[in-house]
């Protein structure tokens, strides 16, 4: 358990580490000024070009940006579990060790949203009820692939019924990839947005599931 956390810890860091030059690229190789308002756009040619392929859904978008209410409503009930721990233990210090480090992956996955928003890499490549809004990485994307995740780990160490598990195994899976590839080709992110973010949340969940598995005395 603690190799195999290492390991995890490790892939997440090296994952973290290929966002950051992922991020260095978008900014230096193929910039045009292609975006809105003459915005510059890094792997111009390939954006564009899959841009133009898929086109612009604006359906996919609002029933996804919709959808992007699962993932907090699991942040929520993850949430209200330790609050119930909590009271019932009367002590944080006894509070289930993963919920904690579950909470504290939660504020560094919306600490990591908030900079991207603050501190815009690129713009979209449609304006969103007339305004431009910053593109990189996906929000929704990030939320999705860093939260869902948390759900699979926690039904694999909190659910023994193996129906149950299953069921909210393959709704994971699924409603993951309908967010990502319903993201994709809504056409309201360039292509290099949405790499951005699978590389950001996969090494986030990583470093998070590895350090439990650290902390795991069972």
């Amino acid at each position: 358990m603690k190799k195999n956390g290492k390991r995890i810890l490790i892939t997440g860091m090296i994952m973290l580490i290929l966002f950051a030059v992922w991020t260095v690229l978008i900014q230096t190789v193929d910039v045009q000024t292609v975006g809105q308002n003459g915005t510059d756009i890094g792997f111009a040619s390939l954006n564009t070009w899959f841009h133009k392929t898929t086109g612009v859904h604006m359906w996919v978008y609002t029933v996804t940006d919709w959808l992007g209410l699962v993932p907090i409503f699991i942040c929520m009930v993850f949430g209200v579990v330790g609050q119930v721990q909590l009271i019932k233990r009367r002590s944080l210090l006894k509070v289930d060790k993963d919920i904690i480090l579950l909470g504290i992956y939660y504020i560094l996955v919306i600490f990591g949203y908030l900079i991207f928003e603050m501190i815009p890499i690129n713009y979209r490549p449609v304006l969103i009820e007339g305004r431009m809004e910053a593109s990189y990485p996906s929000s929704t994307t990030l939320l999705v692939m860093s939260v869902m995740p948390t759900l699979a780990f926690h039904v694999h160490c909190r659910i023994k019924n193996t129906k149950i598990r299953y069921l909210l195994y393959a709704f994971t899976v699924l409603f993951t990839a309908f967010m990502v590839v319903g993201r994709t080709v809504a056409g309201v992110h360039w292509l290099t947005d949405i790499a951005g973010s699978v590389l950001f949340s996969s090494g986030l969940y990583l470093i998070f599931q590895g350090t439990v598995q650290l902390t795991d005395k069972k």
